[in-house]
């Protein structure tokens, strides 16, 4: 069994150093300990994504996060034909900031309308804001996230804005899970 203790660990590291593991380690478990919420989801998304089974057990502030790691699993998932889209702005365009808005609202509500749908949107930056309590979107997000769409929305961007626990659709995402969709996706189409 072998032990990786991501305690303390800014993200992405603790992912990081999970993935690591369940690519080079022969054990049968890997037991993840991380301190803080945002990095048990983060792993738990990853093996959830790997189909692993796993277990979380929480005591004296921190998770342990038990991996069967089997040896048929797939690391790295890649489709030339999905769409993975970047908003980076709660606006659509420069200038006029209300038209920016409306435009906005407009384009997100377009998505549930056209096929194919993305496999995900990513939020960065002040796009961060359309997943958050008071969002002119969220209901088409929901919409979206209902139908299958991934919503994944930056923490270091929602820190950064104070947002966190504003947060209303999709998920939390760390900058190596981010890239690692990003990389995964056939198209990638930015807004913002």
């Amino acid at each position: 069994m072998k032990e990786i203790d991501g305690r303390g660990l800014q993200c992405p590291q603790p992912i990081i150093l999970t993935k690591k593991a369940l690519e080079e380690t022969n054990d049968s478990e890997i037991i993840v300990i991380v301190d803080n919420e945002v990095a048990r989801e983060n792993i738990k998304r990853l093996v959830e994504g790997l189909a692993l089974e796993y277990s979380i057990e929480e005591k004296e502030k921190c998770f342990y996060i038990s991996i069967e790691n089997r040896k048929d699993k797939k690391i790295y998932v890649e489709s030339k034909d999905d769409i993975v889209i970047v908003i980076s702005n709660d606006k659509l365009g420069s200038g006029d900031e209300s038209l920016g808005e409306v435009l906005m609202k407009s384009y997100i509500y377009s998505l549930t309308e056209v096929a194919p749908a993305p496999v995900s949107i990513i939020f960065l930056n002040t796009g961060v804001r359309l997943t958050t309590s008071g969002s002119s979107v969220l209901d088409s997000l929901n919409k979206l996230y209902n139908n299958g769409v991934g919503i994944i929305s930056c923490g270091t961007c929602l820190d950064y804005f104070g947002l966190k626990n504003e947060l209303k659709i999709g998920v939390i995402g760390n900058m190596y899970s981010i890239v690692e969709i990003m990389h995964s996706g056939g198209k990638i189409i930015n807004i913002g």
